[in-house]
């Protein structure tokens, strides 16, 4: 049975579910998933321990497993390359980021693919931008999705600190 627990951050509550072989979901929610665990295994508890890390500033990166569950090979193309290619600080377009998956997606079919992501913060979505600007964010409280992804562009030091 997966295992599900939250960690506080700047950003709200968030919760992560494991499956004690890969991290399955990260959700902008504090309610646990039906048929999960309260118990953490000892995956879940790293997942948290670096969760906290990140958000302290002390990791930039995840070492982490990903279960990204069922996904098209589009999508999954798609997720791997932003997990694999765009590090903390970086920001990439989502015409970059259709380009470099190797996929014809546009850019519109890019950015839904970020909103469906699983786990994100660990697979960073919040890094994928518009051409000219930030674009959109699903991820945060409700209605605080672009908040939450400029906090999180800054605190990566991906772009300066908002004046208001």
């Amino acid at each position: 049975m997966p295992s599900f627990a939250t960690v506080l951050s700047p950003v709200g509550k968030i919760g992560v579910v494991s499956d004690g072989s890969a991290i399955r979901r990260v959700t902008w929610r504090s309610d646990p998933p039906p048929d999960t665990d309260a118990e953490p295994d000892p995956l879940l508890a790293e997942a948290l321990e670096q969760l906290t890390a990140y958000f302290d500033g002390a990791l930039r990166e995840f070492d982490l497993p990903v279960d990204l569950g069922r996904q098209t090979d589009t999508t999954r193309a798609v997720l791997m390359a932003l997990y694999e290619t765009v590090g903390h600080g970086e920001t990439l377009t989502y015409g970059g980021l259709a380009r470099r998956s190797g996929t014809e997606v546009p850019a519109r079919g890019i950015g839904a693919i970020m909103g469906a992501n699983p786990v994100p913060i660990i697979v960073p979505c919040h890094r994928v931008v518009a051409g000219d600007g930030l674009g959109g964010y699903s991820g945060g409280a409700p209605g605080q999705g672009l908040a939450t992804k400029r906090w999180l562009l800054e605190h990566e030091g991906a772009l300066p600190a908002s004046l208001f």
